[in-house]
């Protein structure tokens, strides 16, 4: 069986596209035997198990911050993974993963032999920000500036982009993992109750937010006291959340201003005219787009599905290779990655 294949291997999830749809997406976790290192559950089982384990078990996150933490954890994960969502008789897929941009030419050359080796071949890679700005509709052919900010778990990409090719462009390793730790000290510092990432994740999606809200709303969640080490319960609010997280989303705003700030001035002010494409699973904390708008002056808009921009554009760019062969910019295999 021929297919063509596009992988987004990030450090929250891996999705997988193919046969002109998304065809698989598992969040890029792992849980091995603690002597062994050998694999046990893989995907939502394994992050069902956070937090919850025990000492013959450990859970591992093979990808942080977009890079390959773990080869063969990552390894074993891609394998099943392309296993699980396209058999054993593929022939030869064409691939085109999506990778931050900033990697290094040998956590380049990891990530596509780790591709190779899990079943792949043909491997091609884009960068986030391109695959992203394909996935919200930005049109290469066109000789205007855009931006594209990518909010991810582990990294937040930002690129500005002129006729299809990267401009000026920077991979921030702060994202949305970020607010979730910040909860998770905030509600250590403030109850003394120990909560895990699974927990501190749920309060970010039910109360959490960038901006104040003109009606607190709460929730109740559960921990473990530090001190008398019993579970507890307690009532967090999302004006409390506002105040916990509001440095991390002050720090990834930062850094959009200073990737404006080596652009050049004409690309700048196509930006300010069309505004900046938002996107990423992080960029859906609430009031993202809003208080980005109000902290760079310029407007922000936030894509239809931001979680799926990067691997819609990718099927894209599979699709149309033509898209990414303008002037600035050319799809390249690994192996003219590695020599260059």
């Amino acid at each position: 069986m021929s297919i063509d294949i596009a992988i987004d291997l990030g450090t929250s999830k891996t999705v997988l596209y193919g046969n002109s749809r998304i065809i698989m997406e598992e969040p890029t976790v792992v849980t091995v035997d603690t002597e062994t290192y050998e694999p046990v559950y893989f995907g939502s089982e394994a992050k069902a198990t956070m937090g919850r384990t025990p000492e013959s078990l450990t859970c591992i996150h093979p990808i942080e911050h977009g890079a390959i933490a773990d080869y063969d954890i990552t390894h074993a994960m891609l394998s099943k993974y392309m296993l699980d969502a396209f058999g054993s008789k593929i022939i030869r897929p064409q691939i085109i993963a999506c990778l931050p941009t900033g990697l290094t030419e040998v956590q380049h050359k990891f990530m596509g032999k780790v591709i190779e080796e899990s079943g792949g071949r043909n491997v091609t890679v884009i960068e986030s920000p391109l695959a992203a700005a394909l996935g919200v509709g930005i049109d290469f052919n066109e000789p205007k500036g855009s931006m594209v900010v990518d909010i991810g778990a582990g990294a937040t990409d930002i690129a500005t982009i002129s006729m299809g090719g990267i401009a000026q462009c920077d991979s921030f390793k702060m994202a949305s993992f970020d607010f979730d730790d910040s909860i998770i000290k905030y509600v250590r510092r403030r109850y003394n109750i120990e909560i895990g990432p699974l927990t501190a994740e749920n309060i970010k999606i039910q109360v959490g937010t960038v901006v104040k809200r003109p009606v607190d709303i709460t929730m109740i969640a559960k921990g473990r006291n530090l001190l008398t080490g019993l579970p507890e319960s307690f009532e967090i609010s999302s004006s409390q959340v506002y105040e916990t997280v509001f440095d991390t989303a002050v720090s990834i705003c930062n850094a959009v201003r200073k990737v404006l700030e080596r652009t050049d001035p004409d690309i700048v002010a196509d930006i300010m005219e069309s505004g900046i494409n938002l996107s990423g699973g992080g960029a859906q904390i609430n009031g993202m787009a809003e208080f980005m708008s109000e902290f760079i002056g310029a407007n922000v808009i936030l894509a239809q599905d931001p979680a799926h921009c990067v691997i819609r554009g990718a099927a894209l760019a599979l699709k149309y290779p033509k898209l990414l062969k303008n002037i600035n910019y050319q799809a390249r295999s690994m192996q003219e990655l590695i020599i260059e």
